[in-house]
């Protein structure tokens, strides 16, 4: 049959637009999350009401035996329970509350907004410093305060300064005053040198953060060991010296192996303007390296061993994290991004590594990438 002599002729169907990639990240990574936030309920209130309540009966436990203990071995059983009560509620309740991951619930009880926990830093200051500046600004040089502290060299772009020579050692120190170090630190009374922090702010917090460590202090060196008495006072001092200083140690190795090791990527300032969502993404995967290990081990690091996840949704339930992070990884493969993770001696040594080698002038190639 001949065509119609008046036929339009057919067109040619123009290439449909190659998606930008970074677009396509941030679509999967936002399905990963709606679908978490459309599943909350019953077993994530049941999870948490369930951690706190088990974390209030080791502090007790452990202060009961600290308190009447008469022989060494319930003396150093007390110590260990009052030792893991402080790293749950410092990790898996304290950090991740005020991260608002279970205000959904509603609960008056257990709300970012009400919220304060065992450790030096009031949750104000804390939740300016780790929830605003380091999740907004993770690994951007002179931006994210948390990285390094602006006590560590941890990037060969950093300008180099005799002092960093003594971070090998000092490293070790800050992780015994960890605690104290960032409630000082989190005060950023370098920004009222700079103007731009008023000195009526600064005051503020000042005598919120002394009012804090005040009950902290009475609290655990003076209040308990009174309770036990002439005969057990200096036992129950050194429990809880001793417990704060497990709880210091393990929140500092946490913390450093989340975004030190050498395989993690910093950012410039100027990477940073302009990015988009899918390049928000980006930074938090590439700046962020997970910890391997046992369901005990991933309650212990208040999940933050998840530290991918985390970083990518810092307001989803912690207990989520680990059955997300496969998706999270099929992800980062199909993108051809990196999905940094390893048991927690081979991070630790890593980050080590790096402390040690930035201590010297120069250094090893920036991990800076465009």
């Amino acid at each position: 049959m001949l065509p119609l002599a008046n036929a339009t002729p057919a067109r040619a169907t123009a290439p449909a637009p190659a998606l930008d990639p970074l677009e396509t990240l941030a679509a999967e990574l936002d399905g990963i999350r709606d679908a978490v936030r459309a599943d909350l309920g019953h077993r994530d209130r049941a999870y948490i009401t369930g951690v706190i309540a088990a974390q209030r009966k080791l502090e007790l436990a452990g202060r009961a035996l600290l308190l009447g203990a008469r022989f060494a071995p319930a003396a150093v059983a007390g110590t260990a329970l009052l030792s893991l009560s402080k790293v749950l509620e410092n990790m898996e309740i304290g950090h991740n509350v005020m991260h608002g991951q279970w205000d959904w619930m509603r609960d008056p009880a257990i709300h970012s907004s009400a919220w304060e926990w065992d450790a030096a830093s009031t949750a104000a200051m804390w939740k300016h410093a780790h929830n605003f500046r380091h999740h907004t600004y993770t690994n951007v040089l002179g931006r994210d305060r948390d990285l390094g502290y602006s006590a560590m060299r941890v990037d060969a772009a950093q300008r180099w300064h005799p002092i960093y020579l003594a971070q090998p050692v000092y490293f070790f120190l800050m992780a015994v005053i960890f605690e104290w170090a960032i409630a000082i630190y989190d005060l950023e009374l370098d920004a009222v040198r700079r103007g731009e922090k008023s000195r009526a702010k600064a005051r503020q917090e000042i005598v919120g953060l002394l009012r804090k460590a005040r009950g902290q202090l009475l609290k655990d060196y003076a209040l308990f060991p009174a309770l036990a008495g002439r005969r057990g006072a200096r036992r129950a001092l050194t429990g809880n010296v001793v417990a704060n200083l497990v709880r210091n140690l393990w929140v500092h190795t946490v913390v450093f192996c989340g975004h030190i090791p050498e395989s993690t990527e910093t950012f410039t300032d100027e990477q940073y303007r302009g990015e988009t969502r899918g390049g928000w993404y980006r930074r938090q995967l590439l700046g962020s390296c997970n910890l391997e290990g046992s369901p005990l081990f991933h309650l212990l690091t208040g999940n933050l061993s998840f530290q991918i996840e985390h970083h990518l949704f810092p307001d989803l339930p912690s207990n989520r994290y680990a059955e997300i992070a496969p998706q999270v990884r099929a992800v980062c493969e199909r993108h051809g991004l990196l999905y940094n993770s390893g048991r927690l001696g081979r991070q630790y040594r890593s980050v080590y590594s790096q402390i040690l080698r930035l201590a010297f002038p120069g250094g090893p190639e920036t991990k800076t990438k465009s």
